[in-house]
């Protein structure tokens, strides 16, 4: 069959170093390049020339390890012309660039030393079209997070665990949770008969302030007490109180606020 270009290759075939026969001996080695030839599978493998006709495998000729044994030793005057070795297990060749494909390459034989280097401390990944991706090597402290199917992980600091984003820890003051809720408190005014005021929040509400609760601070033993209102519909900002007469002064007002 002609092929345009250069024919391929199809068997690695090796011509071995000339052998001189000695009288009386049947045996010799087998070399090629000057080392020991053992790279075949079977002696039908070998074209042998013996004074200048073509021996017999099996027949004329047998080959074990790196020796070739004639059927019966040789005489002074006997020349071996050649030795021949066809398609043996290199036959395969260099394979041509993009054509092994995995079902060509036996499971777990690729090793590590064979894989491409990359950085000190990537993984390897896949993105979402299932080609594989270096994740890159992240910092002291920070750990391997995924966000699903369609991207490949990547290291990330992890919020911090705490269960506030803000605190003001003073007489007056609030704390804002994780998740926007925000609890205020604090001590406000000393009432007399009949007073009423208005107290402005430590910080301002986001959004609303759901509800107030209030009571007077007082170090007395008295059973007597006074009774405090907060009007029904505090701002963000502020509320208003309101204390009835009861005949009683020098009291201070108490409260928590929650609201987002």
């Amino acid at each position: 069959m002609a092929y345009i270009g250069k024919s391929p290759v199809i068997g690695n075939f090796v011509k071995l170093d000339a052998i001189t026969a000695v009288n009386g001996q049947a045996a010799y080695t087998m070399q090629n390049g000057g080392s020991n030839f053992t790279d075949y599978e079977s002696v039908n493998q070998f074209l042998v020339s013996l004074n200048g006709t073509i021996q017999a495998p099996t027949d004329s000729f047998t080959v074990s390890g790196s020796t070739l044994t004639f059927a019966s030793n040789l005489s002074t005057g006997d020349v071996i012309d050649f030795i021949m070795v066809f398609g043996n297990s290199l036959s395969a060749g260099t394979p041509t660039d993009a054509t092994v494909s995995t079902a060509k390459i036996v499971d777990d034989a690729v090793t590590l030393a064979k894989m491409a280097s990359g950085t000190d401390g990537n993984i390897i990944s896949y993105d979402a079209s299932g080609n594989p991706v270096a994740v890159a090597t992240g910092n002291d402290g920070q750990v391997l997070t995924s966000t699903g199917a369609g991207s490949p992980p990547a290291f990330e600091t992890l919020p911090s665990s705490n269960p506030y984003t803000a605190l003001s820890n003073a007489e007056s003051g609030y704390i804002t949770l994780v998740g926007g809720l925000i609890i205020q408190w604090g001590l406000f005014g000393t009432f007399g008969i009949a007073s009423s005021g208005t107290v402005t929040f430590p910080t301002t509400f986001t959004s609303n302030c759901w509800t107030v609760v209030n009571g007077l601070w007082t170090n007395s033993t008295s059973a007597e007490h006074n009774s405090l209102t907060v009007f029904r519909s505090p701002s963000t900002s502020q509320f208003t109180w309101y204390q009835h007469d009861t005949g009683q002064t020098g009291r201070v007002g108490a409260y928590i606020a929650i609201g987002k």
